[in-house]
C-alpha cells in the first residue's frame, strides 16, 4: 500500500515539480557602466554597497566582456545567447531580431517559469512582440524624468505608453518588485534592465549634490596621444567636449557616478525585497552592463571600439544557497574570460535546463564551482580566445568604422575591415600582459608580424566556428 501511495504522490507532484525545485532568477543590466565603476572594484569615491553585497555574497567575474559594445546588440545577445551577426541585431539603427534566434525567456517558460521584463530593451519592437507574464518597458532610450512606459494587463496585452512621475529607474524597479511580491505557484525570472548611466546623465533628485566634493582625477591615458593608433580610431567623433554633456569633465564624471548610485539604490530594493519575501536563499541574482565606456582615455567617451574600457563590463552573480555549497567561497573573483553570449546558457543552467544548440555561449557556473582534483573537465577549462564584432558604420554621430577582433589572455588584434583601407594602419595589436592600457600599437612592427598572422588565423577559425564568415 505504501508503494502505491508513494507512486500516486509522485504522479500528483510531477507537474509542479518541474518548476517547484528551481530557483527564482533576477537578471539586472545597466547601460554603459564600466567594469571598474563599483566600490567593490576599487573605485576611489563611488559607493555601491548593494552591488558590493552581490559580490560579497556571490562572485565578481573580473574578466567579463561584451562581443559588440553597443546597447541594442548587447541586449539581444543576452536574450539569445548568440552573436550579433546571427541574432540579427547588429546595431542601434534598426536591425531586427532574427525570428529563428533562440529566446531565453521562452526557454524559461518551457521550464515552468513566470517571466517578466521591466525597463530598457532598445531592440526594435521593444520586446513587445514577445510573450511575458508581466511587461513594463519603454521605447528607445527613455526619459530620466517623467518617463513614458507601457504596462501589460492581467490578460498579458501591453497597453499604451503612459507618463509616470519620478526617476525612471525608480519607477521601473518599483513596478518590477510589485510583480515579484505577487503570490505564485511557479518560480519567477525577472529581467530588470536600467536606463542608467546612459548619457545625457540626469541623476535622481536625491543625488544631485552627491560626490560634489569628490576629487575627480583624469585617467592615466588622458594625455596619451594615441601614437601609432590607426586613423579609424583617431577620426571617431567621440572626443570629450564634442557634445554639450561632455564639456564639463568633472561634472560629467560626477553625474555618471550619481546615476550609478541611483541604480545601486534600486539594486538594494531588489535584495531587500528578496529578504523580506524570504526567498533570498532560493533566488539567483545576476548583475551586468550592456557595454563599458571610455571616460577620458585618450580624451574620449562612448564605447563601440574593442579597447578595454569599452568591452569590459561588471558581472556579479549570487547563486542560490543549495548551489553555493558546490562553489568556491563567497566573495571569490573568478578570472576566466567570459562573454555576454554566456549569460543565457548560465541562466538556463541555474533554471535546471540546457541551452538550445543554437546558443553560442557556455555557462559561467563552472568557473565558480570548486575545482575538482585532477585534470579539469572541458566545461571548466578557461576560454583561450574570444571574437569581437562591430557593424554600425556609417552612423550619424560617432563615425566608428566596422571592426572585428580577437582577444586572448595575452594578445588583442583589432581589424578595421570595411571599407577596405588602402593604408597600413588597418590593424591594432596589443600585448595585454606588458601593455594592459593599450598604449603601444605593435601591428605594423616587423618583429610582430608572426603574431599578427597567428591571431588572424585564430580569428578566422573563430569566425568559421561562429558562422560569421558571411558577415560584413
Amino acid at each position: 500500500m505504501r508503494s502505491i501511495l508513494s507512486a500516486l504522490a509522485l504522479v500528483v507532484l510531477a507537474a509542479p515539480a518541474l518548476a517547484a525545485d528551481r530557483p527564482n532568477i533576477v537578471v539586472m543590466m545597466t547601460d554603459d557602466q564600466r567594469h571598474d565603476y563599483m566600490s567593490c572594484a576599487g573605485h576611489p569615491f563611488l559607493k555601491t554597497p548593494n552591488m558590493d553585497r552581490i559580490a560579497k555574497e556571490g562572485f565578481r567575474y573580473t574578466n567579463a566582456f561584451v562581443t559588440n559594445a553597443l546597447c541594442a546588440p548587447s541586449r539581444a545577445t543576452l536574450m539569445t545567447g548568440q552573436y550579433s551577426h546571427l541574432n540579427g541585431v547588429r546595431d542601434n539603427m534598426g536591425t531586427t531580431l532574427n525570428p529563428n534566434a533562440p529566446w531565453l525567456p521562452d526557454e524559461l517558460r518551457k521550464l515552468g517559469y513566470e517571466v517578466a521584463f521591466c525597463g530598457k530593451s532598445h531592440v526594435p519592437g521593444h520586446f513587445r512582440d514577445k510573450t511575458w507574464d508581466y511587461y513594463f518597458g519603454f521605447q528607445g532610450q527613455g526619459n530620466y524624468l517623467k518617463p513614458l512606459i507601457a504596462e501589460s494587463g492581467p490578460d498579458g496585452k501591453i497597453g499604451p505608453d503612459k507618463p509616470y512621475d519620478g526617476w525612471i529607474d525608480d519607477v521601473v524597479t518599483d513596478k518590477a518588485l510589485a510583480w515579484v511580491k505577487k503570490p505564485r505557484a511557479k518560480p519567477f525570472a525577472l529581467f530588470l534592465f536600467f536606463k542608467s548611466p546612459h548619457r545625457a546623465w540626469q541623476p535622481a533628485a536625491r543625488h544631485k549634490e552627491l560626490y560634489a566634493g569628490a576629487a575627480v582625477k583624469r585617467p592615466a591615458l588622458w594625455d596619451d596621444p594615441g601614437q601609432g593608433k590607426p586613423r579609424a580610431f583617431l577620426q571617431a567623433a567621440n572626443m570629450i567636449g564634442q557634445y554639450p554633456d561632455t564639456k564639463d569633465y568633472d561634472g560629467m564624471i560626477r553625474d555618471y557616478a550619481r546615476c550609478i548610485t541611483g541604480v545601486d539604490d534600486n539594486v538594494g530594493k531588489v535584495l531587500n525585497t528578496l529578504d523580506e519575501q524570504k526567498i533570498a536563499d532560493t533566488t539567483a541574482v545576476m548583475y551586468t552592463s550592456d557595454n563599458g565606456f571610455f571616460l577620458g582615455e585618450w580624451q574620449r567617451f562612448d564605447k563601440r571600439f574593442m579597447h578595454e574600457p569599452s568591452v569590459r563590463v561588471p558581472l556579479l552573480l549570487k547563486v542560490p544557497k543549495a548551489l553555493a555549497k558546490e562553489c568556491v567561497p563567497p566573495g571569490s573573483q573568478p578570472s576566466a574570460m567570459v562573454i555576454n553570449p554566456d549569460i543565457a546558457p548560465t541562466v538556463l543552467e541555474l533554471a535546471g535546463g540546457a541551452p538550445p544548440k543554437a546558443m553560442q555561449g557556455r555557462s559561467i557556473l563552472p568557473f565558480a564551482r570548486a575545482t575538482p582534483a585532477g585534470p579539469l573537465p572541458p566545461e571548466m577549462a578557461p576560454r583561450e580566445a574570444w571574437y569581437y564584432e562591430y557593424f554600425e558604420f556609417p552612423d550619424p554621430s560617432h563615425n566608428v568604422e566596422k571592426q572585428r577582433g580577437v582577444r586572448t589572455t595575452k594578445w588583442k588584434l583589432i581589424h578595421y575591415y570595411d571599407p577596405p583601407f588602402k593604408f597600413k594602419d588597418a590593424y591594432e595589436l596589443y600585448d595585454l600582459e606588458k601593455d594592459p592600457e593599450e598604449r603601444v600599437n605593435l601591428a605594423n612592427r616587423p618583429a610582430f608580424q608572426g603574431t599578427v598572422k597567428e591571431l588572424q588565423e585564430k580569428m578566422a577559425a573563430l569566425r568559421k566556428e561562429l558562422g560569421s564568415t558571411d558577415a560584413k
